[in-house]
């Protein structure tokens, strides 16, 4: 195999444990084979005694139930193994779009990612979300074509998405022998030896290594060719070897991709078949052998909170302490919190700055984490990924460090949540408990949000997609065992006045003794904006401020309430222009049911217009889809405002009514093949339809 482990360069020091360190994700679209690959990984490592599949939802890294259920991973998970004397930290993350956050903030503590790309399908939808988000986060990376035994695979068709899609600098360091069913080995290029794969077998660590094949020899060499002559425009030296038609050494030629692909220069593409045990040893080889190491990476840069200037601190575990919290788990015992310790060391039971909190949070315990087991230990160092308990407050994105030298580490940023669902429990004496499990499940999902409208007293749950509210749901069922009923968030639908009244309201009553007198002339008129004005222009002392304030709290109280419609009335103006009080019988209370009284009149009088919200939607799509999506819009009664370029994608900005867009995400999803995605934002508020006015809610 091509993989070896590379003695330090001077670059990276002495032998160490850091120059020995991969930290890794696998990340891809959804069914791409990710967990499959990781599971290989395991078991050639032997972690894992026994190969799980995903299909059959015993997959070792897919432990949740959702998960195990659904055949789909959710949630990142973590593990730790060995290959060769290196030390791999690994997290699987999640392929499906609505969980796109664990992708994010895993990418955003490793130091390099494999990049799985099924043969048949190419580059995919979320294959262009997290590649973006490797590149947000400068994470070199490798590729690997899976699932060649396919009928359909293509290696060189996935390659060139790699490259068109992308904008990859994908470098094959492997050719296929055979395709789809045919699939049987492939060619080292680096080693110019062939791997060949038995037939049917059940260990992937089952292949031989030799000469290549005769048919090969010349495809094999055209191809060694393409590489060496790509990677020489990284490399004075191995450029001068070529040009003098001397064949460069093994780790000549090892060493400048290396550093080619650390620097991003370069995606070295390998292949393989995971299912059936194929190409993963090779695979595990080049993680060792072209991703970074901690050192390679170099000190993390933060920021002092206290100067506002940057600082780091070198990857060492003698240096000043400094780690990231990255993922929150909810267990009943307590809190699991996933940690990037970056420079420094952490210790049990001692306590960390939280420059965020101003506080120290106290570390309990320390745990290496393989999927849903733990193993304890004492401490941390540098370069290590471990989850600790103990931390009470720390949320994703906060880092630990000593109060005495602080850093601060750039924020992680998610996407908006893009889909809504009302939420309540099916008994009312389990709302405080709801209310409490939200927040939990909130604490450990930075895209899940959870609010109370205000307008409807509806609990309103938001995510990434349907299927992201539907696992949260499940959640509270299955895991929390609490009841809960699920819908539709009712739109906030609000009226306006639609012209200007003036009449004089009387509240006089004479029950025996004293009785309530209150008399105002008031006008009314619609105004531009969601306020409610009241001002008066009483002289002579006609009513006291304090009547025309409690006039004022009936009237503003009364639009509040929504009216006879239940759709709270704004944009108007009251003025009071007269009125008359009684020595004995007038009163403050007397003066509001005035007040009251005028508005229910005035919306009787004046007449109202319905105003629904409307939503600015901004949608990023490729261009050869952007005429379905305008004419999607369009059906949705949305005014396209703007169409511009967005790098190589369309986005269209325009004014949608809130009502039509439920499942939009769905649907964009559908008709883009996955590739468009939306943000949206209130908007102000504008006429309903006449014809549409009597179906609405109040």
């Amino acid at each position: 195999m091509s993989g070896t482990l590379l003695e330090p360069t001077e670059a990276t020091g002495s032998p160490s444990v850091l120059v020995r360190t991969r930290n890794i994700g696998i990340v891809a679209h959804i069914d791409s084979g990710k967990t499959t690959i990781t599971e290989r990984m395991l078991k050639l490592a032997g972690k894992i005694r026994q190969l799980g599949e995903v299909h059959d939802g015993e997959a070792t890294m897919d432990f949740l139930k959702e998960e195990q259920e659904r055949g789909i991973t959710i949630g990142s998970a973590a593990t730790h193994f060995l290959w060769g004397d290196a030390s791999i930290n690994l997290i699987d993350t999640p392929g499906h779009v609505d969980f796109t956050a664990e992708v994010e903030r895993s990418l955003r503590v490793l130091d390099g990612a494999v990049l799985a790309i099924d043969s048949v399908a190419g580059t995919q939808a979320q294959s262009e979300t997290v590649n973006r988000q490797m590149n947000k986060y400068s994470v070199p990376r490798l590729a690997f074509i899976n699932k060649m035994d396919r009928v359909g695979a293509d290696f060189s068709r996935a390659v060139d998405s790699l490259r068109k899609r992308l904008r990859l600098n994908a470098l094959p360091i492997q050719i296929p022998v055979g395709e789809g069913p045919e699939f049987h080995g492939l060619v080292d290029l680096i080693d110019m030896t062939q791997v060949t794969f038995p037939e049917r077998t059940d260990d992937p660590a089952d292949f031989t290594c030799g000469p290549i094949e005769g048919d090969y020899v010349e495809v094999a060499c055209a191809a060694r060719a393409k590489l060496l002559d790509a990677l020489s425009m990284h490399s004075d030296e191995l450029m001068e070897l070529l040009l003098e038609d001397t064949e460069p050494t093994h780790d000549q030629v090892v060493q400048v991709l290396r550093h080619a692909t650390i620097h991003e220069n370069f995606v070295p593409v390998l292949m393989g078949s995971a299912l059936r045990n194929r190409g993963v040893p090779a695979l595990l080889d080049a993680v060792v052998t072209y991703l970074p190491s901690p050192i390679d990476r170099g000190a993390a840069q933060g920021v002092d909170p206290r100067t506002e200037e940057p600082i780091a601190f070198e990857p060492s575990p003698l240096a000043e302490p400094g780690a990231m919290v990255f993922k929150t788990v909810h267990f009943p015992t307590g809190d699991l919190t996933f940690v990037r310790v970056y420079s420094g060391t952490l210790e049990a039971g001692k306590g960390f700055y939280n420059p965020r909190l101003r506080r120290h949070e106290r570390i309990g315990r320390i745990f290496l984490v393989h999927a849903s087991s733990r193993e304890a230990i004492e401490t941390a160092e540098a370069g290590q990924i471990v989850a600790v308990m103990g931390i009470k407050q720390s949320a994703t994105g906060d880092s630990l460090c000593s109060k005495q030298s602080p850093i601060v580490y750039g924020a992680t940023t998610f996407a908006n949540p893009v889909i809504s669902q009302a939420i309540e429990p099916r008994s009312s004496v389990d709302r405080d408990r709801l209310g409490e499990l939200l927040g939990i499940i909130a604490r450990e999902d930075p895209t899940f949000q959870v609010h109370t409208d205000q307008e409807t007293g509806q609990t309103i749950i938001s995510g990434m997609g349907e299927l992201h509210l539907e696992v949260v749901v499940h959640r509270l069922r299955d895991e929390f065992k609490l009841a809960v009923l699920t819908g539709k968030p009712r739109v906030s639908y609000r009226q306006t006045l639609r012209k200007k009244a003036s009449f004089e309201t009387r509240h006089i009553k004479q029950t025996g003794g004293s009785g309530q007198y209150a008399v105002a002339k008031i006008s009314f008129e619609p105004i531009d904006g969601e306020d409610v004005e009241v001002t008066d222009t009483i002289t002579g002392g006609k009513i006291t401020r304090e009547y025309l304030e409690a006039i004022a709290k009936g009237i503003r109280e009364y639009a509040t309430s929504g009216g006879r419609r239940g759709a709270k009335i704004q944009g108007f103006r009251a003025t009071i222009v007269d009125g008359k009080m009684h020595d004995v019988d007038s009163s403050a209370i007397a003066f509001y049911a005035c007040g009251v009284q005028s508005a229910r009149s005035a919306e009787e009088l004046c007449g109202t217009v319905v105003l629904e919200p409307i939503m600015r939607v901004v949608v990023t799509t490729p261009e050869e889809y952007l005429g379905t999506v305008i004419g999607d819009l369009n059906s949705r009664m949305g005014i396209v405002e703007q169409i511009t370029d967005e790098g190589l994608a369309k986005q269209v900005e325009g004014r949608v009514p809130l009502r039509t867009l439920p499942a939009y995400a769905t649907t964009l999803r559908s008709i883009t093949s996955g590739r468009g995605e939306y943000s949206m934002e209130p908007d102000g508020y504008q006429p309903v339809p006449a014809e549409l006015v009597e179906g609405l809610d109040g």
